[in-house]
């Protein structure tokens, strides 16, 4: 067993606690959001905390440095909304778990997906990471957010798995192709 096995099986198993697949049910990827997309709240965090301390010092009220303490709160909130975030693709579902204090997973069905987008901003096309979404029949919707490589994503969610398969042989066609030009030809008599 490779080391990238053992640690897609975690993976996998990781995913069983949360997700109800059936056992017929193939995982074929799985992620959530970047890391990185804490560092924003973390710089928000940094300066609530050095505004708080700088406004206590100035104006001689140390209290104020407690409005300082929801300046730890706003990164270490975003890390655990990240972390807690997954998103699965099946080759019979999409799913997407969210939450921290509570849970909710999101299934959308393959067969009813009718569309499938990939956004990036300046950043995402500079990074390789960007927003995949995804529009189901009869209503319903599905994203994953700040995901590396958006576009293989959506590959696996369209069922490409970075390969175009056709269904049936080069002979089964080659076939239809003679039986249509028959048929073409008959009617045009």
């Amino acid at each position: 067993m490779t080391a990238d096995s053992a640690t897609d099986s975690e993976a996998v198993a990781a995913i069983d606690d949360w997700l109800a697949r059936g056992d017929d049910e193939t995982v074929r990827w799985e992620g959530r959001p970047r890391i990185q997309t804490v560092i924003p709240a973390a710089v928000v965090g940094l300066s609530v905390v050095v505004v708080a301390a700088v406004a206590a010092a100035a104006n001689g009220v140390p209290e104020l440095a407690v409005v300082g303490l929801v300046g730890f709160f706003l990164p270490a909130w975003s890390y655990l909304r990240v972390t807690n975030t997954r998103f699965v693709v099946t080759d019979r579902a999409l799913y997407r778990k969210t939450g921290v204090l509570s849970r909710t997973v999101q299934r959308v069905s393959l067969d009813r997906v009718q569309n499938s987008a990939l956004s990036q901003g300046v950043a995402g096309s500079l990074f390789g990471y960007g927003t995949v979404s995804v529009e189901a029949a009869g209503g319903g919707a599905i994203r994953f957010e700040d995901v590396d490589d958006p576009g293989a994503v959506r590959d696996r969610i369209e069922g490409h798995d970075g390969r175009d398969e056709l269904p049936g042989s080069v002979e089964q066609w080659v076939a239809v192709r003679d039986e249509v030009r028959a048929l073409r030809a008959a009617v045009e008599r």
